[in-house]
């Protein structure tokens, strides 16, 4: 499993980071995104329905959200 930490970056970054690194890697990889911006959430939930990757997982500890997201 590959871990992006993308703690501190203002939205819309996270989720753009997110789908550039997501283009070069292998289908069926899953990542786990840390991130701190609460918009963070909702973006990454609706940039899987759009894509068709698979979100596996989302949980909040304390201010780090931690999101696992397996490629299409």
């Amino acid at each position: 499993m590959t871990t992006l930490d993308l703690c501190g970056i203002k939205c819309p970054q996270p989720v753009l980071k997110t789908k550039k690194f997501l283009a070069n890697i292998e289908s069926g990889v899953v990542v786990t995104i840390l991130t701190t911006d609460p918009d963070s959430i909702k973006d990454l939930a609706d940039f899987c329905h759009k894509t068709g990757h698979i979100m596996l997982k989302q949980t909040v500890d304390n201010t780090q959200i931690i999101t696992q997201i397996q490629r299409r």
